[in-house]
């Protein structure tokens, strides 16, 4: 399953202006470790960007399922770039870097990176990495999930309790009944009793 796993790679252009650069020459013999290692995984590299302004679109274009954002301790803005640019499509991010200065850990885990990697590419190391990004992604997903579900339970809960209440007031009904009449609209019109509770109380108040 993990061999069809989209994967971009945000990253500079490895190509070095000055040969006589070694710390350019380093990092970009380290990226390009990190993509043989992908390809030596036999994941799918669809393509290799640059975090600049136009990141939002080439990530909504290529729809990757995993992002790897390969950088150097002098470009942590590259991390940024692709939160703001996942912020509406989450994915999961791991981070790569060959920074051994760790204090920005908790900022990008808490910014929404999966796994934050100092100077891991071995080959063989890349896969489980992947992997646990992977699911960790996974799990936070679904507590996101289940917290949005239990935000939208809690809302629905007090718009139908006002929803009663207007029924109760206007058509002399028991609650039990307000509650029935409710939900056997909610019946008829395939709705979630939430929703017909929320359009009730919009069209009481439009109607004063």
């Amino acid at each position: 399953m993990t061999d069809a796993l989209r994967i971009v790679v945000v990253a500079p252009d490895l190509a070095v202006a000055d040969p006589g650069d070694e710390y350019a020459v380093q990092q970009a013999a380290r990226s390009r470790m990190l993509r043989i290692g992908l390809l030596e995984n036999n994941y799918n590299l669809v393509a290799s960007i640059p975090a600049d302004t136009f990141l939002a679109e080439r990530l909504a274009q290529l729809q990757p399922d995993l992002i790897i954002v390969d950088t150097q301790s002098a470009a942590r803005d590259a991390l940024e770039h692709v939160v703001l640019a996942t912020r509406n499509a989450r994915r999961p991010i791991v981070m790569f870097t060959d920074d051994a200065d760790t204090t920005g850990v908790r900022d990008a885990v808490a910014a929404g990176v999966s796994a934050y990697v100092v100077a891991g590419l071995a080959p063989q190391r890349i896969r489980p990495i992947l992997d646990v990004a992977m699911a960790r992604f996974a799990h936070e997903q679904a507590l996101r999930a289940e917290l949005a579900d239990a935000k939208t339970e809690l809302q629905d809960r007090k718009t139908i309790d006002r929803a009663k209440g207007l029924l109760m007031q206007r058509q002399g009904l028991s609650e039990q009944a307000a509650y029935e009449k409710l939900r056997k609209t909610a019946m008829d019109k395939g709705l979630r009793l939430g929703e017909v509770a929320r359009r009730m109380l919009d069209m009481a108040e439009l109607l004063g």
